[in-house]
């Protein structure tokens, strides 16, 4: 529900508990268009599984949907990673975020179990937008010793983003319309290596980019893929 009448919204508060006393304890850019944000609050009773996120009513009439880069519940924060991609409600909402701010916080959720520790290694694809799945799962495959490899498509100001959040094992693409071209994306070195094809795929960013990845990688063998697109072009709040 991106975006909905203020009277539903305003209903669906009423029946949803708001996590209390959640403050913005620390933001930082990262460049000029990526934003950690770092809150603070009683966390303990949560789950926070690989790729949950949480749902913020932007304004009177959207709400938009962020994914948990990490948490720590012992120590009570969490932190996100958003893109501040032009003047729509939710970069506004986050870009106005600084600290002391109180806010009101959904629990977090989530629809899709993308992480499997049986899972002999990932492939984790898309852009600004994906960088807060990656932090999440980094850790996790480490812990697992589980082999992965990270692949963004960046506008060229955030192509150290990964570097500065601490990622390893990526490759940087520029942001041009290469991902939407199955032809150059059959010539990314992934295709060329042996084990590729026993990887889980987890495609995310723009809509028609992980599209193209995934009929790429389903036609040379690939068998587990996970495909959510986080925005397409011309359509609001995907």
């Amino acid at each position: 529900m991106p975006s909905a009448p203020k009277w539903l919204f305003d209903a669906v508060d009423l029946f949803i508990s708001k996590l209390p006393d959640v403050v913005v304890n620390e933001t930082e850019l990262i460049s000029q268009t990526v934003k950690r944000v770092r809150l603070s609050g009683n966390f303990r009773d949560l789950n926070f599984p690989v790729g949950c996120y949480i749902d913020f009513r932007v304004s009177d009439t959207e709400a938009r949907r962020y994914t948990v880069s990490h948490a720590d519940k012992d120590h009570g924060f969490l932190e996100l990673v958003v893109h501040l991609h032009g003047s729509g409600s939710g970069s506004q909402f986050m870009q106005d975020l600084k600290p002391e701010d109180e806010i009101k916080m959904n629990k977090p959720r989530t629809e899709r179990n993308y992480y499997d520790r049986s899972a002999a290694g990932y492939v984790i694809f898309g852009d600004e937008t994906s960088l807060a799945l990656a932090c999440s799962f980094l850790p996790v495959l480490k812990q697992n010793k589980q082999q992965f490899q990270f692949i963004f498509e960046l506008d060229d100001q955030n192509k150290k983003a990964p570097e500065l959040l601490g990622l390893e094992n990526y490759m940087v693409f520029a942001k041009n319309g290469s991902f939407r071209n199955e032809e150059w994306v059959n010539q990314l070195p992934l295709f060329q290596t042996p084990d590729f094809q026993k990887a889980s795929f987890v495609l995310t960013g723009n809509a028609k980019s992980a599209q193209t990845f995934r009929k790429v990688a389903k036609s040379k063998g690939a068998q587990k893929i996970y495909l959510h697109g986080y925005w397409l072009d011309g359509k609001k709040g995907l």
